[in-house]
């Protein structure tokens, strides 16, 4: 009755035999796209796709210019570069009010396309928005010399220290000497940058009287001036001829001290 039956024996060896195929089977790792993708196959040809976007925003960079007065308000310039180029201009600052809204309308759109065409701020001024347009050209300036700036310093190495130090010295700040007017006196200080006026002010001027509605009428058209001509070969502004001339000859002292 004890004795073990052969039969039984193969056919709990062969039941036992198909189980242990079955659950090996079951133990087979996943294949499915879901898992390659967790795996980090998938994700490989879009990380190739983003090395130039990388690539670009390291090239390419926003720099905002310095905010330019007017008589009608600020203007400020913001440009994006890229590769040394400029890509994009706008004005993130502009008169607006009044008859102001409608210059700006017209005349910010056209300056930005002329900024991005030329690359420089030697651009047209708009019919009817001179205040505007004078003031946008001294932003983008600014905004430019920025970026000369960034690019000297990224340069590296020696270059990096020679880039330095011109523009320090294409950048630099001089100050007129007093001229006398019959209504006090009149000094001019300007910035130039790359050998171009890119700000002119009157650090001192007539006041007391009329002489402050006529300092308030002239001196602003007289920085304009300087900064568009370059030179103290300007016009008088009209009911305030004093205060003009004395006005050039102090611009043409600080030129002078410039070399030219």
């Amino acid at each position: 009755m004890r004795k073990s039956h052969p039969v039984r024996r193969v056919m709990l060896a062969t039941a036992a035999t198909v189980s242990g195929v079955v659950l090996l089977l079951s133990l087979k790792p996943s294949t499915d796209p879901a898992s390659a993708s967790a795996a980090g196959a998938a994700p490989q040809q879009p990380a190739a796709g983003q090395e130039a976007p990388q690539g670009g925003a390291a090239a390419a960079g926003t720099v905002t210019g310095d905010v330019a007065q007017t008589q009608y308000g600020p203007v400020q310039v913001r440009l994006t570069v890229a590769n040394g180029k400029v890509t994009k201009a706008e004005a993130v600052q502009a008169p607006k009010g009044g008859t102001s809204d409608q210059k700006t309308a017209l005349s910010v759109p056209k300056l930005n396309q002329e900024a991005v065409a030329a690359g420089t701020a030697n651009i047209d001024s708009v019919s009817g928005a001179t205040y505007t347009s004078t003031g946008y050209k001294k932003s983008l300036q600014s905004a430019l010399d920025k970026v000369k700036a960034s690019s000297a310093q990224s340069g590296g190495g020696s270059s990096s220290s020679s880039g330095g130090g011109g523009a320090a010295q294409a950048s630099r700040t001089l100050t007129g000497k007093a001229a006398q007017t019959p209504y006090g006196q009149v000094q001019v200080r300007i910035t130039l940058a790359n050998g171009k006026i890119t700000k002119a002010e009157a650090v001192q001027a007539p006041k007391g009287g009329t002489s402050d509605q006529k300092t308030a009428l002239s001196v602003p058209k007289l920085n304009q001036e300087a900064m568009a001509a370059g030179n103290a070969n300007i016009d008088s502004v009209s009911g305030a001829t004093y205060t003009s001339t004395g006005y050039k000859q102090s611009l043409q002292s600080a030129l002078d001290q410039a070399g030219g």
